[in-house]
């Protein structure tokens, strides 16, 4: 925080390790981060596959905590975030971790990439099967080119259908970011709804910045609230 001159962050569980254990284990020190620190607020790794129910209900029960204001997990590890390919014990699971999102008013990270379980196609059903009810948060805007493609009108019309979407340009390729915001800024619809995210240490600050500072044809107001006032307006009072 301090060599980038940030004032706040999220912080979350890493995930990109093939042992599901260790993002669990890691809860505990992101949420000892948070505590400690009154610049940083916490994500709860939570997972929808039964092998990890007894985590996720461990996980679940941190969801009141003060410094904790979203959840987060991924289908890169195993599943896949279409309610319509879930069991019975899937769907139970995926149900307590969406009604302790909505009880404790959190919003919820999901890891979007192009191709396989994670591309933006998969996360369509469960957005509008949840979206409405909960705050659903897609990471990386799609995650590559067809993501973006797909992502830019369709974000737009779920924020028009009232559905509670947000998401972030971190890891978004930057015809992606520059047409998202261009079109926020050409309707005057979402602007409230995208975030700034360097994803540190797994991308870089400052080309992570400059993509966004550097889109010519959007408003000082709106880099604003990529930047920083979203993130002031949605966590207010929060911790």
């Amino acid at each position: 925080l301090d060599e980038f001159k940030i004032e706040r962050a999220l912080t979350m569980s890493n995930y990109g390790v093939p042992l599901h254990e260790i993002s669990f284990d890691l809860n505990d020190v992101v949420l000892d981060a948070a505590t400690n620190n009154d610049r940083v607020l916490a994500a709860i790794w939570v997972s929808f596959l039964p092998r990890n129910a007894e985590m996720t209900r461990k996980a679940l029960k941190l969801a009141s905590e003060s410094r904790v204001v979203a959840l987060k997990t991924t289908f890169l590890l195993g599943g896949n975030p279409d309610p319509g390919t879930w069991d019975q014990e899937t769907l139970a699971l995926a149900d307590e971790c969406f009604d302790a999102c909505e009880r404790h008013d959190l919003i919820f990270h999901f890891h979007t990439s192009p191709g396989g379980s994670s591309d933006i196609n998969n996360f369509i059903p469960l957005v509008e099967k949840y979206g409405k009810r909960c705050k659903i948060y897609l990471v990386h805007f799609g995650g590559g080119v067809s993501g973006h493609i797909k992502l830019v009108p369709k974000f737009l019309q779920w924020v028009k259908d009232d559905y509670k979407v947000y998401t972030d340009t971190s890891w978004a390729i930057g015809f992606g970011a520059r047409w998202l915001l261009t079109e926020i800024e050409r309707t005057g619809i979402g602007g409230d709804r995208v975030f700034f995210g360097s994803d540190e240490p797994w991308s870089d600050f400052d080309s992570e910045y400059w993509k966004i500072n550097g889109i010519r044809g959007i408003s000082q107001e709106l880099k604003d609230r990529v930047f920083w006032q979203n993130y002031e307006e949605l966590f207010a009072g929060r911790g």
